[in-house]
């Protein structure tokens, strides 16, 4: 196994995992722990293709290097700004839940 087929089944393998926790984890942080898991096999996928062109004899290309570069930057603050406003959520509500009635202290919570 070349160390490209094995690079690009840990990209798979990562967006495999970051789409199941992504669509089966109801918390917020770890919904956006496993969006980055999503983005970073994404990364990583699109990182083989060109190694796997370069191996083909084909000349490397600056380009896919540059946009995974420019990706990994977008996504950090991406990132940042999601944990930002998941604090500004936790702030407000007192839980860091996307539930309607987990900040109103007037709601009824007992089930109907």
């Amino acid at each position: 196994m070349s160390p490209t087929t094995l690079y690009g089944l840990c990209g798979a393998a990562l967006v495999g995992i970051g789409l199941y926790g992504l669509l089966t984890d109801p918390r917020v942080l770890r919904k956006i722990i496993a969006f980055n898991l999503v983005g970073s096999g994404v990364f990583l996928l699109f990182g083989v293709v060109a190694r796997r062109g370069a191996d083909a004899g084909l000349g490397g290309d600056p380009v896919p290097q540059a946009l995974v570069i420019t990706g990994i930057v977008v996504a950090f603050s991406a990132t940042a700004l999601a944990v930002a406003l998941l604090l500004r959520l936790h702030e407000v509500n007192g839980a860091a839940t996307l539930d309607d009635a987990a900040g109103d202290p007037d709601a009824d919570r007992s089930p109907s």
